[in-house]
This record gives structure tokens, C-alpha cells and sequence, in this order.
């Protein structure tokens, strides 16, 4: 491993979306990540190719019964060893679970404890169930993505789970690796989904504040599809391209590259009650030709412009496989490590884990007593 946080070394509870979404983050960077899997997981010998769950790249697996003492115990000589551990249960079940940041921290002051949760480990919600389609609507993010008369339509779950959640969790494990450095002490870092979300939103909180942004009528504003020249258009082929020429100069290319410069009604660009009969024009020209026409066109221009692509499409477009922004691991075609440094260059180290594939070699290696004892009472168990 070579990456930045190469030294770092952080557990994993398992568990699914964005914890294991940070862990990736964190293991592409170089941090030693070992993923600590229910010993109810372990389905007996693993198969000879990885995992299919391309998040859990990067790391090694071991499988604990955490409802053992024993268990219990070999996480925390771990945990004794560890720089951080973050976890995605609902608040108060690590507690009872007897590894608690409080018992965690006994043992190793300088722990980072990262949690994640979608409501935060306060508040009414706190204990509510929920998914990140809940999350986003709580943090005022869902009801903007949404066209002029039509309800809203989720993002996938991309803002919540890995843009609100994962990431930030990632984020502040390191501030916090980066601030025990300094204070040589731990602390808990509570990342919460419906934080992450408002947070994503603070440019449109700044649009709303300066009166140009009007969050009563979703899909008319400058970046939620009510501009005529920020948005999606259908081609001759039903194949889509994208449009975002919100600067007078790109403006400007748009017009003369689609055969509309020195058009009247074009010329008023930023005249909102003009957008919904130019974006009905627009739409009209754009069908005129096919998707690869068009790329033929404006692709690479300063219209701001880039054909919609399916994710295989776009891991064979020439111009993210020049930067290597898909890679083929184990015949896994993924998403590469990002961002990209100058020296501490990302790698994904291994491939994806089963649940227990690894316990007897990280167990040993991290210097847990009893390994073999663990292994029979079934406390710990080898996949």
C-alpha cells in the first residue's frame, strides 16, 4: 500500500451502504482496514474468487461473536492496536455490546470512535428506523430534486447514504487522526446522514438567503432543470446529452454550435418567464440529430457539454479511460481510487473479502492472545 493514510490502522463493524462506503475510502487511501464480520456470517469454506461487494475492496475480513465475552474481548485487544474503529448501528448498540466508545477509549485513549447513523445518536429520530430517501427528505435536500409540477425523484442514494454519510464519516475520521496527532487523545465523531445531506445543500441555503433561489417551486430555479440551458435532452436515438451553459461566453458557444445565434427570444438568456418555451425549442433541435452527433459537435467544447452515459459507457469512454477512472480488478470493472496524489499514489490492494476469510492471520498478526482457543469456542471463526 502506498496511499496517504498508509500506517493508519482502523476496524470495521460491519455493516451495509455507507460504513462500508467510508471503509473503502479509507482503504483506497492506504489505512489498514480490518472489516470485523458477525461469526454467523461465515458460510462455511469461502469461494476461490472475491466477494461480489465491490465497497468492501481493500481490506481483510475477520468474523467475531460479539455476544461472547471472549469475543468481546479479542475486539478490544484489537481496538489496543488500532488508530480507529467506526461502526453503523443504531445508537446504544455498541454500548451493549460492552464496546462502547467509553470502553473503547479505556483501552486506547488515542482511538478515533466513528459512528454513523442516519438521524444522528440524539434527537426524536434518533431511534427511528429509516433509509436514505428519509434522511435527504428530513434535511431538506429531496424536495428540490424535483421538475415544475411533478414530485420529487431520489438521486439513487447517493446524497444521503454515501455523499451525506459515508463521506463525511470518512472526512472526519481523518480530521480527527489528524487532530489526536496534536492532542494525543481520541474522540467520538458522530456522523449523522441527515447532517451530511444539509450540509450538501449549504450553496442553495446561500441562493435562498440572496433571493434567487425560490424552494416553493421546485424545477424552475437555475440548476434544478428550470433553465432552458441546464438540463437534459432527448436525441434523435433516445439517447440523452447534458447541457449546463450557464456563463454568457459558453452561452454564447451554445448557440452558434445548435444554429440558434442571433435568435430574438435565445438572446434573453437569463429572462426566466422566456425558459419554458426555450427549453420546448431547444429540446426540438437537440432531437434533430443522434447523441453521437451531437458529440460530434460540442464534445469537448466550452458549451459544457457531456453525453449521458450508462456506467458501461462511461468506463469505455476514451476520455475516462485515458485518466484511468475505471479500473478491472479480479474481472470487476470499478470505480478507481480518487482523488489522485503526486507522490502517496491510491491502490486497491486486494480485492473484496468473504466474512471470515482472514481471522486466524489478522488475529495473529495484531498480537490477540488465545487465538486458537478463540477459533474452538467459536468466538472468533476462520472462514
Amino acid at each position: 500500500m502506498s496511499g496517504p493514510l498508509t500506517g493508519y490502522k482502523i476496524i470495521e463493524i460491519a455493516g451495509i451502504g455507507p460504513g462500508p462506503f467510508a471503509a473503502m475510502l479509507l482503504a483506497d487511501m492506504g489505512a489498514e482496514i480490518i472489516r470485523v464480520d458477525r461469526a454467523q456470517a461465515v458460510r462455511g469454506t469461502p469461494p476461490s474468487t472475491p466477494a461480489g461487494d465491490l465497497m468492501l475492496r481493500g481490506r481483510k475480513n475477520i468474523a467475531l461473536d460479539l455476544k461472547s465475552p471472549e469475543g468481546v474481548e479479542a475486539l478490544l485487544q484489537l481496538v489496543e492496536k488500532a488508530d480507529a474503529i467506526i461502526e453503523g448501528f443504531r445508537p446504544g448498540v455498541m454500548e451493549r455490546l460492552g464496546v462502547g466508545p467509553d470502553v473503547c477509549q479505556a483501552r486506547n485513549p488515542r482511538i478515533v470512535f466513528g459512528r454513523m447513523t442516519g438521524w444522528g445518536q440524539e434527537g426524536m429520530y434518533a431511534q427511528a428506523a429509516g433509509h436514505d430517501i428519509n434522511y435527504i427528505s428530513l434535511s431538506g435536500s429531496l424536495a428540490h430534486f424535483a421538475r415544475a409540477g411533478e414530485a420529487p425523484v431520489p438521486p439513487l442514494n447517493m446524497v444521503g447514504d454515501f455523499g451525506g454519510g459515508g463521506m463525511f464519516l470518512a472526512y472526519g475520521v481523518v480530521c480527527a487522526l489528524l487532530e489526536a496527532q496534536k492532542s494525543g487523545k481520541g474522540q467520538v465523531v458522530d456522523t449523522a446522514m441527515v447532517d451530511g445531506a444539509a450540509v450538501l445543500m449549504t450553496m442553495f441555503w446561500s441562493f435562498k438567503s440572496m433571493g434567487i433561489f425560490n424552494e416553493n417551486a421546485p424545477g424552475t430555479n437555475l440548476l434544478d432543470t428550470g433553465a432552458h440551458f441546464y438540463d437534459v435532452f432527448e436525441c434523435k436515438d433516445g439517447k440523452y446529452i447534458s447541457l449546463g451553459s450557464i456563463e454568457p461566453q459558453f452561452y454564447a458557444e451554445l448557440m452558434k454550435l445548435t444554429g440558434l445565434e442571433g435568435d430574438a427570444d435565445f438572446a434573453k438568456q437569463m429572462d426566466q418567464s422566456m425558459w419554458p418555451g426555450l427549453k420546448i425549442r431547444l429540446q426540438e433541435v437537440m432531437k434533430a440529430k443522434t447523441r453521437d452527433e451531437w458529440c460530434a459537435i460540442m464534445e469537448a467544447t466550452d458549451v459544457c457539454f457531456a453525453p449521458v452515459l450508462t456506467m458501461s459507457e462511461a468506463a469505455a469512454h476514451p476520455h475516462n479511460v485515458e485518466r484511468k477512472t475505471f479500473i478491472n480488478v479480479n474481472g470487476h470493472m470499478q470505480p478507481a481510487p480518487a482523488p489522485r496524489f503526486s507522490r502517496t499514489t491510491p491502490e486497491i490492494s486486494r480485492p473484496s473479502a468473504h466474512a471470515g476469510q482472514h481471522t486466524a492471520e489478522v488475529l495473529r498478526d495484531w498480537g490477540v492472545a488465545n487465538v486458537d482457543a478463540l477459533l474452538a469456542s467459536g468466538a472468533a471463526k476462520q472462514a
